[in-house]
C-alpha cells in the first residue's frame, strides 16, 4: 500500500470562454494521495521557464497524478503503464534538473 501522507482533491469545472462554469455540465471530483507535498514540488517549478502559472500548475497535478497511477500499478501482471514507464522516468528527471537549474 503506497504511503499517502498528503491527500488531494481534485476538481475538474468545464467553463465557458469567459471563464464562467459551463451551464448543463457536471463537474468532476475526486481524491487522490500521494507520499509527495504537491505544493512544494509547485514552489520548485515556479523557476521553470517557458510556462505560465495554470500549465506548471497543470504539470504537476497531471505528472504526479499519472505518476502515482504508474507506481500503484506497477506489479500488475498486465500493467497498463509498462510502455510508458522508462519515458516517464526520463522526463522526471529532466524536469528536476531544469527546475534546479531554472532552466
Amino acid at each position: 500500500m503506497p504511503n499517502d501522507s498528503h491527500r488531494y482533491r481534485i476538481t475538474v469545472t468545464p467553463i465557458e470562454g469567459d471563464g464562467q462554469p459551463s451551464p448543463g455540465r457536471c463537474t468532476i471530483e475526486f481524491e487522490h494521495g500521494c507520499h509527495d507535498d504537491w505544493m512544494r514540488i509547485l514552489e520548485n517549478v515556479q523557476r521553470q521557464r517557458g510556462l505560465s502559472g495554470d500549465e506548471r500548475a497543470a504539470l504537476v497535478v497531471g505528472t504526479k497524478l499519472l505518476s502515482g497511477l504508474m507506481l500503484d500499478h506497477r506489479k500488475d501482471s498486465d500493467d497498463l503503464f509498462a510502455p510508458l514507464r522508462p519515458h516517464m522516468g526520463t522526463f522526471i528527471a529532466a524536469l528536476k534538473t531544469r527546475s534546479r537549474d531554472g532552466s
